[in-house]
């Protein structure tokens, strides 16, 4: 069971050797980045290489690590013994099933994707240790205790918004995907923009990376969002040319593709005016 990236998705070298260290070590895959740079993606292809099921538990600020596991509805218990349901005599129509537990029941190996655990409660991930270590958990209304039939491949990504603790750091195999060179990115525009022709991709790139390399920029545009931007100025009928810029305008053509604050629109508003100063 190896993966080697799709064609849909480019995986450097790295990153194939990260998930397969984590699939033979059987860990967790723990996945950092800057937002945008295909880390929840990086799930649902590995899924798709390995041809297995995908299930994906998208963490809020709200989740709570129990939500994962199983939630017992005791309102609607009540609710129901009031009116003398049948049902209420069996507690186990009351739980309702966690990704966790999903992942564990299924009946082949799965991918469970958990994504943005950093958006979560700083204890999030500690909640989870002995489950995601062990593989098994107690269920405290009916007395059952849930075992993994399969052990899924666990990729939990991360926008290192926050600290993770160093007991859940341990259990899990590392990866930082850093931002694509100028020559990985070309590989991704490839698979999503085969026919963007050479002149027009090489203009775009240049302008892209030198914007991300402004200083004092709040928010660097990601490969999401260049890739969102070509797709814009392909279907504008744009060329190299019409890209080209003057001391007097220093935003990208279609920056609202790629510049998504006002602090960053002003900057570069003011580098045109300083440019303007000097000419």
């Amino acid at each position: 069971m190896k993966f080697q990236g799709t064609s849909e998705y480019v995986a450097t070298d790295d990153l194939t050797i990260a998930v397969n260290a984590s699939v033979t070590l059987e860990r967790p895959l723990l996945v950092k980045g800057e937002p945008g740079t295909g880390k929840t993606e990086l799930a649902r292809q590995v899924a798709k290489a390995l041809g297995l099921k995908m299930i994906e538990w998208n963490i809020k600020s709200t989740t709570r690590a129990q939500q994962g596991l199983y939630e017992y509805d005791a309102v609607s218990r009540l609710r129901d013994s009031q009116l003398g349901e049948e049902r209420v005599h069996d507690v186990a129509n009351y739980i309702k099933k966690g990704k966790l537990w999903q992942a564990f029941e299924a009946g082949e190996k799965v991918v469970l994707l958990i994504d943005e655990i950093d958006k979560a409660d700083i204890e999030f991930p500690n909640d989870l240790l002995q489950e995601l270590d062990k593989m098994e958990f107690f269920v405290y209304e009916t007395g059952e205790t849930v075992v993994a039939r399969h052990r899924p491949v666990i990729i939990i990504t991360s926008n290192n918004e926050k600290e993770l603790p160093d007991a859940f750091l341990r259990r899990c195999f590392f990866h930082y995907i850093r931002f694509p060179d100028e020559a990985t990115m070309r590989k991704i525009v490839d698979v999503h923009h085969p026919d963007i022709k050479e002149t027009l991709l090489t203009t775009a790139l240049t302008q892209f990376y030198e914007l991300r390399e402004t200083a004092g920029l709040k928010k660097k545009p990601s490969t999401s969002e260049v890739l969102d931007w070509l797709k814009l100025l392909l279907a504008e009928d744009l060329t190299a040319e019409d890209l080209k810029r003057d001391g007097a305008n220093a935003l990208p053509k279609l920056h609202g593709a790629l510049l998504k604050n006002e602090q960053d629109v002003h900057l570069f508003e003011r580098l045109a005016f300083m440019a303007r100063g000097q000419r």
